[in-house]
């Protein structure tokens, strides 16, 4: 009877959850240059608080 291959199944392992990762990070990346993007798209709104002028 052929004995199972431990180390084989672990690098299998391993490797499987290296891509998952990677894939996940990948989307993360996606995601805040697509956010980014859409900042950049929009038109800034301006506020302007330096001139505010508290009472005392």
């Amino acid at each position: 009877m052929a004995r199972p291959n431990f180390q084989y199944e672990k690098r299998q392992r391993d490797l499987a959850k290296k891509k998952k990762q990677e894939e996940k990070k990948q989307r993360k990346l996606d995601k805040a240059s697509s956010e980014s993007s859409d900042n950049v798209e929009q038109s800034p709104s301006v506020t302007d608080t330096d001139n505010v002028v508290k009472s005392e």
